[in-house]
C-alpha cells in the first residue's frame, strides 16, 4: 500500500442503544466530555471525517454527516452510508470508529493507520484477545467489496464484514460502553484519573444538574441565577419626568413664567396653558399641558409688565430635556435572560421595572468542615497542634465564587466522621471538605465517598498545588469538593473550581476566562500546569512568583491574580488569570 495515502475516518454515531433505555450513546459524558467528542478528537487528523447517525447542530462545518437507511439499521449500513459520503479512492485508508469508545486516543488511529499499510483490514484487540471491530483500519477497496459481497446491509452485524484474513494490534485499556454499567464503570476510570483544569471544568458543567427553580424575592438571592426571563412589568419612566432642573413649558415660547414649582415626588395637580410655564425639578412629573423642559442653562428669565418671562438664551439649542414615558423601556420588555446572575445591578434595573420577584436557582449554600485532629481554631496551641488560619476566611473566599455558608464546622480524624457528615448535614447545596483527599493513612474521603454510593466527577487534576483535590455527586443531588489540606492549595484549588459548580447548580453561563502573557513562563513552567501568584507589569504582561510557601496564605497578601501556567510553557505565552478577592 502506498503510506501517503489519505487517512479518513467513518465515525458511527446512530444506532437504537437498546441496552442503555434507547438513550443518545454518543451524547453520554465520560471523564467529562462526550463520548462523540472523545472519538472525533481521536480521529482529528484524519484528511476527511464522515459522521454517521443523527444530525447534530454542533459538530464542526468540516464534518460530513450522514445516517443509515433505514435509521437504527445497524452498523454495517452505517459503514455504508458513510462510504457513500466519503467518496474515497481504492487505495486510500478509513479508520472505522464507534463513538462509545470513551478511551479512544489519537495514538490509537495513528497505529492502526501505520498497520494497515501492510493489510487490506486492521482491527484492534484487547487484552482478552477480543475484536474491537469498530476500532480498526482499512483500505478503501477492501471494504466497499466486503460491504458489496453482503447485498443488503440493514441490521448486518460488525463480524459479517471480518475479511478471511487481517492484522491486529493490541491495545491495552480499551473498553465500549453498551450497558449503564460499562458507562459507570468506565467512569470511575476516568475519575481516578488525573485530568486537566479545563477537562475538570467542563466534567462538572456536563454531569452536575441544576438546583431545581424557585420563586424568590431577588433582592434576598444574590448569587443565584434567573431561571426565566425578565421582564418588566412596569414602564419606565412611568410618566413623562424632567431630566434636568429647570423649566416645564407649553407651547412655544417666549412664555409667562408662572409663579408655581413642580418638586419631585408632589401629587400637587397642575396645569399649564400654552404659552406658560412653570419651575420643575429633576425628576418630577411634567405638568398637564407640558409639552416640553428647558433646562437652567439654556433658560433666560427677564421682567416685563406681564411679570416674569421665559425664553431660551439665544445660542441654546431647541430641546427636550424631559423623559418620556416607556423611553427606557415598556412594559414587557425584556430585562434580562434565563442563565443571568443576579446581580445588584439586576435587582436595581428589577426594582426600576416593579419587579421583585422571579423564578432562580440557588443562591448556591455551601457547609464547611475543616479536617484534622492538629487543627485549632481558638485558644492556645498544645503541642503538635497547628492554627486554623483557613477556616475562618474560606466563607468569604466562596462569598467571592457567590456561595452563602451556612455552616462552618471542624472534623476529627475517625474514620467514621465523614460518613457522619453525609448523612446529617442534609440542607446545603454544597459540602466543602478541607483536608483528607489524599492517600494518606488519616485521609479517610475517599472511602467514605465510595460508601455514600457518591460519583466522582473529577478524582485528580493535573495541576500544582491542587491536583489531589475531588468534585462528587452524592445521590441525592448535594455536591462534595473536597480540597487540599494546605492553605495556598485550598483557596486556588477553591477559586478555579468553585465556579464552575456553581455555574452547574444554578444553570449559569460561565465567565469567559481572562487570559495574559506571562513573562517569565519558563522560568516556572514544569510537566503540569503550576498555579502561581501573579502581579501585573507595566508593559501588559505579568510576572509569577517562581516559588510560594503553601502552608499559609501570605505569598498573596498583595497579589492580584493567580496564573495558571500551562505545562512547558515559554516566556510570552497566555496564561489563564483568576481575579484574587480584594
Amino acid at each position: 500500500m502506498n503510506p501517503a495515502a489519505p487517512v479518513h475516518a467513518i465515525v458511527l454515531a446512530g444506532g437504537r442503544a437498546t441496552r442503555m433505555g434507547g438513550v443518545d450513546k454518543p451524547a453520554v459524558v465520560v471523564g467529562g466530555r462526550r463520548m462523540l467528542d472523545t472519538a472525533l478528537d481521536a480521529v482529528n487528523d484524519c484528511a476527511r471525517i464522515v459522521v454517521v447517525g443523527p444530525r447534530r447542530s454542533d459538530l464542526d462545518s468540516t464534518v460530513l454527516q450522514t445516517q443509515e437507511t433505514p435509521p437504527g439499521a445497524g452498523p454495517v449500513a452505517g459503514v455504508a452510508a458513510g462510504l457513500a459520503v466519503l467518496d474515497a479512492e481504492p487505495g486510500d485508508r478509513v479508520i472505522l470508529l464507534a463513538s462509545d469508545l470513551p478511551f479512544a486516543e489519537p495514538t490509537m488511529v495513528e497505529a492502526l493507520a501505520a498497520a494497515v499499510q501492510d493489510a487490506d483490514t486492521v482491527f484492534a484487540v484487547d487484552e482478552s484477545g477480543r475484536l474491537q471491530f469498530l476500532l480498526s483500519a482499512w483500505r478503501i477497496g477492501a471494504l466497499t467489496d466486503r460491504v458489496r459481497s453482503l447485498g443488503s446491509t440493514v441490521n448486518q452485524p460488525m463480524k459479517a464484514l471480518v475479511p478471511e484474513t487481517f492484522d491486529t494490534v493490541l491495545f491495552r485499556g480499551v473498553t465500549d460502553c453498551d450497558t449503564p454499567e460499562d458507562v459507570e464503570r468506565a467512569r470511575g476510570r476516568a475519575a481516578a484519573s488525573p485530568v486537566s483544569i479545563a477537562e475538570a471544568r467542563r466534567a462538572i458543567l456536563e454531569v452536575v444538574p441544576p438546583l431545581p427553580p424557585r420563586s424568590a424575592t431577588l433582592g434576598t438571592s444574590l448569587g443565584a441565577t434567573l431561571a426565566e426571563r425578565l421582564l418588566a412589568a412596569e414602564a419606565l419612566p412611568r410618566i413623562a419626568v424632567s431630566a434636568m432642573d429647570g423649566y416645564a413649558v407649553a407651547g412655544n415660547g417666549p412664555w409667562v413664567l408662572r409663579d408655581d414649582i413642580r418638586y419631585a415626588g408632589s401629587s400637587d395637580e397642575l396645569e399649564l396653558a400654552d404659552g406658560e410655564a412653570a419651575r420643575i425639578a429633576t425628576g418630577a412629573h411634567l405638568p398637564s399641558g407640558a409639552t416640553a423642559v428647558v433646562r437652567d442653562e439654556f433658560a433666560v428669565v427677564t421682567n416685563t409688565s406681564d411679570g416674569p418671562q421665559l425664553s431660551r438664551s439665544q445660542d441654546a439649542p431647541v430641546r427636550d430635556d424631559a423623559r418620556r414615558r416607556g423611553e427606557d423601556w415598556h412594559e414587557g420588555y425584556r430585562l434580562a435572560v434565563e442563565g443571568t446572575a443576579v446581580t445588584p445591578a439586576l435587582v436595581s434595573a428589577a426594582a426600576s421595572a416593579e419587579v421583585t420577584t422571579a423564578g432562580v436557582r440557588g443562591p448556591v449554600r455551601a457547609h464547611v468542615a475543616v479536617t484534622g485532629d492538629e487543627i485549632r481554631r481558638e485558644g492556645p496551641l498544645r503541642r503538635g497542634q497547628t492554627r486554623d488560619a483557613l477556616g475562618p476566611v474560606l466563607p468569604q473566599f466562596l462569598s467571592w465564587c457567590g456561595v452563602r455558608t451556612v455552616a462552618d464546622t471542624h472534623l476529627r480524624d475517625t474514620s467514621d466522621s465523614f460518613d457522619e457528615l453525609f448523612r446529617e448535614v442534609r440542607q446545603p447545596d454544597l459540602i466543602v471538605i478541607v483536608g483528607a483527599t489524599g492517600g494518606g493513612a488519616a485521609d479517610q474521603l475517599r472511602a467514605a465517598l465510595d460508601r455514600a454510593k457518591a460519583r466522582i466527577v473529577v478524582g485528580r487534576v493535573q495541576c500544582r498545588p491542587g491536583g489531589s483535590q475531588v468534585t462528587a455527586l452524592l445521590p441525592d443531588g448535594r455536591v462534595v469538593l473536597g480540597l487540599p489540606g494546605n492553605p495556598y492549595a485550598a483557596v486556588a484549588t477553591l477559586l478555579i473550581t468553585v465556579p464552575s459548580i456553581v455555574a452547574a447548580l444554578t444553570g449559569r453561563t460561565p465567565a469567559p476566562r481572562q487570559l495574559a502573557r506571562i513573562a517569565n513562563a519558563s522560568e516556572v513552567s514544569g510537566d503540569a500546569t503550576r498555579i502561581l501568584p501573579a502581579v501585573p507589569q507595566p508593559d501588559g504582561t505579568w510576572r509569577v512568583d517562581p516559588g510560594i510557601r503553601t502552608a499559609h496564605l501570605a505569598g498573596i497578601i498583595d497579589r492580584e491574580a493567580l496564573a495558571l501556567v500551562p505545562a512547558g510553557a515559554a516566556d510570552g505565552d497566555l496564561a489563564e488569570l483568576v481575579p484574587l478577592p480584594r
